[in-house]
C-alpha cells in the first residue's frame, strides 16, 4: 500500500469496501472469487515507492503523502480491514487475519506465489 495526497481520508472506507469484494482469487473450478467469498487473509505493506514518478534518470516521490499523514492513513486502513473481516460472519468463522507491515520500517518479503499475480489497484 502507498499514501500519495490525493483525497480526504473518507475515501478509506470505499477503499476496503473495494479491496474486500473485488474478485481475485480463483478457486479450483475458475470461479473468480473476492476475499469475503473464500474466505481468506490479507497482507498489507506499506511501499512508498508505489507513489514515484520517473524524472529524468531517476525517481521522485513528491506525491506520496508526509510520513505523519502516511501513518496515520496506512493506520485507518489496516483498522478499517480489520473491522470489516471482523464483522463478516464467514470470515470470523474461518478466523481469518489481517496481516500487516509496519510503516516506515524497510520491508522484506519472501513468498511464494501462484504465478506472477500482482494487482495494482488505485483509489
Amino acid at each position: 500500500m502507498g499514501c500519495i495526497r490525493c483525497g480526504p481520508p473518507s475515501n478509506l472506507d470505499s477503499s476496503v469496501n473495494t479491496l474486500l469484494n473485488v474478485k481475485l482469487s480463483e478457486t479450483e473450478n475458475g470461479k473468480l472469487v473476492s476475499i469475503l467469498d473464500l474466505p481468506g487473509n490479507i497482507l498489507i505493506i506499506p511501499q512508498a515507492t508505489l507513489g514515484g514518478k520517473v524524472k529524468g534518470r531517476g525517481m521522485q516521490y513528491h506525491s506520496n503523502s508526509g510520513k505523519e499523514e502516511g501513518l496515520e492513513l496506512y493506520s485507518q486502513f489496516v483498522s478499517l480491514c480489520e473491522k470489516e473481516l471482523a464483522a463478516n460472519s464467514k470470515c470470523a468463522e474461518a478466523g481469518v487475519v489481517v496481516e500487516h507491515g509496519t510503516y516506515g520500517n524497510k520491508q522484506v518479503l519472501k513468498l511464494d506465489t501462484n504465478g506472477p499475480y500482482t494487482h495494482l489497484i488505485e483509489f
